[in-house]
């Protein structure tokens, strides 16, 4: 009998683009089920009646929510493809730590950068004194895994591809060659080897001038 993998998610969601990179690391082929959050399907409302948020991994008609949840599920689902967490038990517990730092700490501070909020050099200097840690954490590594991608490195997506795309729009500088060097390095390195697995540039960029727009639109009708 035939396995039956279906992701709900959107494209544009590096939360989405988390498990699809973990999915094919693993060669475990999907179907993917673009949701519009404006208006949630059944399928995504019944699936995930907790929190109603994408990505929903669906496993034989079993449900799986939260990207992290997800990636380690396939990562013990899938054993024969590429390890996604290291067998070591401490090196697999350090790799949980700084993904639930940069998920807990440093998404939300350069999200609060990027899409405005008030007392914002004390925002910028926050986070980059959070990406800073996430940079030393990389010390002389190609990956935060090492040689090879891990957990941290798909966690830390955001970092590698959207950051930069969102700071082009909006003219913030967060992640950059001269103030994060490593960072910025393993930026590069992570689009590279994940190219075919991220959204294309054009329209994300589009996307985000859009985002932004309505945002400034709202608030100005307020």
């Amino acid at each position: 009998m035939a396995e039956e993998v279906k992701l709900l998610g959107v494209w544009g969601s590096p939360y989405s683009r988390r498990v699809e990179i973990a999915l094919k690391l693993k060669n475990v082929e999907y179907e993917f089920v673009e949701e519009d959050l404006q208006s949630k399907s059944a399928l995504l409302l019944k699936s995930n009646p907790v929190h109603q948020k994408i990505p929903v991994l669906l496993h034989n008609g079993k449900p799986l929510a939260e990207s992290q949840v997800i990636l380690e599920y396939i990562d013990e689902t899938w054993k024969e493809g590429f390890p996604i967490l290291p067998k070591d038990p401490y090196e697999r517990a350090q790799a949980r730590f700084w993904a639930r730092f940069i998920d807990e700490k440093c998404l939300p501070a350069t999200y609060k950068v990027l899409w405005g909020c008030e007392e914002h050099e004390k925002a910028v200097e926050e986070a980059c004194e959070l990406l800073k840690i996430l940079e030393n954490e990389l010390k002389d590594k190609k990956f935060f895994a090492g040689e090879t991608v891990g957990l941290v490195d798909i966690v830390a997506n955001f970092i590698g591809y959207w950051l930069r795309a969102i700071q082009e729009v909006v003219g913030v500088e967060l992640l950059t060659k001269e103030k994060l060097p490593k960072l910025y390095n393993w930026s590069d390195e992570f689009c590279s080897v994940f190219q075919e697995s991220l959204p294309p540039k054009d329209k994300l960029v589009a996307h985000i001038r859009g985002r932004l727009q309505s945002t400034n639109t709202t608030t100005t009708s307020s």
